[in-house]
């Protein structure tokens, strides 16, 4: 068929613009002769008909603004535009997040009932604790305490779950 099909197809089969697409002037003749979907793959298998690398345009002035910020630059009181909240990052969510997968796995291997279960969440909904040891701590307090080994193998088990 034409050059302008097996261009088209090639396009199509290796998921790129037809404009990145190139023939090799060598074997034109094979490229011309192709006629099916099957012809043009084996064109491109071969390398008859290839695409150019794909162009990641970096901005130089991002670039380097990175780097600054990573030392500091261009952070201060005059570049902020939203509240601290705003810009904080999600810290209160990072830690809720990682206390009630430790509740639902004591759950889950029985150490606390659902009503113990209940309560705790509701706590935790509440920023009752600052941070997974002062939960473990509590719950030792209330008569549930879970060994270290224990601990880590929960924390695997999140790991592995989370993946």
């Amino acid at each position: 068929m034409t050059i302008q099909f097996t261009r088209r197809v090639a396009a199509e089969i290796m998921k790129r613009g037809e404009s990145a697409v190139r023939i090799n002037p060598a074997s034109l003749e094979k490229v011309t002769k192709a006629m099916t979907r099957e012809d043009v793959k084996r064109l491109v298998a071969d390398g008859s008909v290839y695409a150019l690398k794909a162009k990641h345009n970096l901005s130089m002035g991002a670039k380097r603004l990175r780097a600054r910020r990573a030392k500091g630059r261009s952070r201060g009181q005059g570049r902020r535009r939203g509240t601290d909240k705003a810009r904080g990052g999600r810290r209160w969510e990072k830690k809720v997040r990682s206390q009630r997968l430790l509740l639902a796995q004591l759950k889950l291997t029985g150490k606390i009932d659902k009503k113990t279960f209940r309560r705790y969440y509701m706590l935790i909904k509440g920023s009752s604790f600052p941070d997974k040891a002062s939960l473990l701590r509590h719950l030792a307090e209330s008569g549930t305490a879970v060994s270290a080994e224990e601990l880590r193998k929960m924390n695997k088990s999140i790991a592995e779950s989370s993946k």
